[in-house]
């Protein structure tokens, strides 16, 4: 009975500071329908980093807000576009539209942009060929980023040029795909362009040359640091089902 009358003691307290400090009345419900699961999920969500500030607790913060109400950023951005308008807010709102996989709004929103002064701004064409690719339009993508190196010879992103090899592949030019990624893997900031490659090149029945470089890109991941193992740990899952 004691400890009914404690949790129901924190369980109210915890509402009321919801509604004192104005946070999203969506607590309120997790509170009273979840409320062990919900009082913890608030203390580390709200409390917590208002208490340590450190970027550990802001992380997981944002990683609880964002399961809880994944649509948050969504509306946020939305809104900011609606009324600041400027190509900043569009390419913010455009690039959380392709995260939720809303690709026609995320081209419309970068078309809005690709204006003016920012008609060739390679960044915008770059997410534009993302969410064309995504959605299933590689050749679109892929003739995106031929318009964006037509306009900016100096622009250089691995992500564009793994994408590019993407596209290419998808459109079933698998040597030119290829030999892009021969020219990127080496040299990209991550497993996946070396996984990719591998797999594709046994897709294409060179089983041989495949496990040449997922076991290159393994070799090279055991004397990595541990943080980059942690974080390609599913590429190089992928590359040892190669060999």
């Amino acid at each position: 009975m004691l400890f009914l009358i404690i949790s129901i003691v924190i369980q109210a307290g915890l509402i009321v500071h919801v509604i004192r400090t104005g946070r999203n009345q969506l607590w309120i419900w997790v509170l009273l329908f979840l409320p062990l699961a919900g009082g913890v999920a608030y203390v580390a969500v709200e409390i917590l980093p208002e208490l340590f500030r450190s970027r550990t607790a802001r992380r997981t913060a944002r990683g609880l807000r964002k399961a809880m109400d994944p649509g948050a950023d969504l509306r946020r951005y939305e809104n900011e576009a609606r009324v600041a308008g400027n190509v900043a807010s569009r390419q913010r709102y455009a690039e959380e539209l392709t995260r939720h996989a809303r690709y026609d709004e995320a081209i419309a929103q970068y078309t809005q942009a690709l204006t003016g002064l920012y008609e060739h701004d390679p960044n915008l064409m770059l997410g534009l060929a993302q969410a064309q690719f995504s959605k299933g339009e590689a050749r679109a993508a892929r003739t995106t980023l031929d318009e964006l190196i037509r306009q900016n010879p100096t622009f250089r992103s691995p992500d564009g040029h793994l994408l590019y090899a993407r596209a290419l592949a998808a459109e079933g030019n698998v040597a030119k795909a290829l030999e892009e990624y021969r020219a990127l893997a080496p040299s990209y900031p991550g497993a996946e362009a070396s996984v990719r490659f591998a797999q594709l090149l046994e897709a294409e029945g060179e089983p041989a040359e495949a496990q040449k470089v997922a076991r290159e890109l393994l070799e090279q991941a055991r004397i990595a640091p541990g943080h980059y193992r942690r974080a390609q740990r599913e590429w190089l899952e992928a590359a040892r089902k190669l060999l």
